[in-house]
């Protein structure tokens, strides 16, 4: 029997992350080719994708494929726990309460403020001189 395989996209900031999550016993976690590892060197960014899988207690039981693009990397490791946490509640429903709860489903909306005219940045004003 063919193990379940479950595609997710995940989007933050101006990062899309695309997972293919599969029900295989290996666990291991592949972006764009590379170990997590080797993609995300930060211990923090790698805590960040993986939390999905362990709030819903399923950390080793799903190997995931990923591939990542654009943004930075933080937003690129938000946009894939995103992507990670929706393709897992498609696989197994009971798992949406935690998730939901955590936050993990809700995609986050933030993103840079533009730049406006006769300003120096989004909110900066330039420097006022009385005299």
């Amino acid at each position: 029997m063919a193990a379940v395989t479950q595609y997710a996209t995940g989007r933050r900031k101006c990062a899309v992350a695309r997972a293919w999550v599969t029900g295989t016993a290996n666990g291991e976690i592949t972006v764009n080719d590379k170990p997590l590892e080797k993609a995300f060197p930060r211990l923090t960014l790698r805590q960040i994708i993986q939390l999905p899988l362990e709030m819903a207690g399923l950390t080793g039981k799903y190997s995931i494929n990923a591939t990542v693009y654009g943004g930075g990397p933080t937003g690129q490791a938000g946009a894939l726990r995103h992507a990670i946490a929706r393709a897992l509640v498609v696989l197994s429903p009971t798992v949406r309460t935690p998730l939901k709860k955590e936050g993990l489903l809700t995609r986050d909306s933030r993103v840079k403020e533009r730049k406006k005219y006769g300003q120096k940045g989004a909110r900066k004003r330039f420097q006022y001189s009385k005299r």
